[in-house]
């Protein structure tokens, strides 16, 4: 993928993975337009980085995303990349039934979200011949039990973007899954200082370096343990340990 003249639209990118990820393309050359919730801190991205667009999107809201992908496509006719960052995690206590309306929450922004938005550009991208970029996790494949219900999300987006990957094979439309492990920023408490996760630039130097191969899937290798745990056959030890992290 070649990042110079690319457009690319990246709701969640406020913070975060989304907006070191929407820091870098621009540095590369890429024209960026950063979607989300708040308008404050999307003008705040805007001040320290000049040429940087922004959208006001909200991906548990199904009006804001038809309303955001009208207003992108209209501003920024060229946008022929999406990549669909936005999403959180809560952890649940199953044990008892309290967890529902934390589930429901993560299913409406990072299952419905992301499929949203893909339904709003997936017939200009393919006018563009362009790109969908999703991101899941390595809990898609190596889940953390604190966190069931955004690990299963992520194995959504996962198998979500391989079917849609062979549905769209001969629209001209490239379909790729960016794959992050733990990487140190405020997802969750105590996780930007971290020892077990990965350094947010590190993991953005590496994921550009990805990007710019010819992979499906961007897995830094960081992320690779938990990608591959169940070929390896240490999936169980590995969700052990995650429970067991402080």
């Amino acid at each position: 993928m070649d990042i110079t003249g690319r457009t690319v639209f990246i709701p969640g990118a406020t913070s975060g993975i989304g907006r070191a990820l929407s820091v870098a393309l621009h540095d590369a050359g890429a024209t960026v337009i950063a979607g989300g919730r708040r308008q404050a801190l999307l003008d705040d991205l805007a001040t320290e980085h000049p040429g940087i667009g922004t959208v006001v999107v909200d991906v548990a809201d199904p009006a804001s995303i038809s309303a955001a992908a009208a207003d992108v496509i209209e501003r920024f006719p060229a946008t022929d990349t999406l990549i669909t960052m936005a999403g959180f995690a809560e952890p649940e206590d199953l044990t008892t039934g309290d967890f529902v309306d934390a589930t429901a929450r993560m299913v409406t922004t990072n299952i419905l979200g992301t499929v949203r938005l893909i339904g709003a550009f997936t017939e200009h991208l393919q006018r563009m011949s362009g790109t969908i970029i999703t991101v899941s996790s390595g809990l898609a494949f190596t889940p953390l039990a604190p966190m069931p219900t955004y690990s299963a999300t992520k194995a959504f987006v996962h198998s979500f973007t391989d079917s849609l990957r062979l549905q769209l094979r001969d629209s001209g439309v490239r379909v790729r899954e960016i794959i992050p492990p733990a990487v140190q920023t405020e997802f969750a408490p105590g996780q930007s200082t971290a020892e077990w996760a990965m350094p947010l630039d590190s993991f953005i130097a590496e994921t550009m370096d990805l990007l710019g191969k010819d992979h499906d899937e961007i897995v830094v290798d960081h992320a690779r343990a938990l990608r591959d745990s169940e070929v390896n056959g240490n999936r169980a030890e590995l969700m052990d340990q995650l429970t067991h992290l402080d």
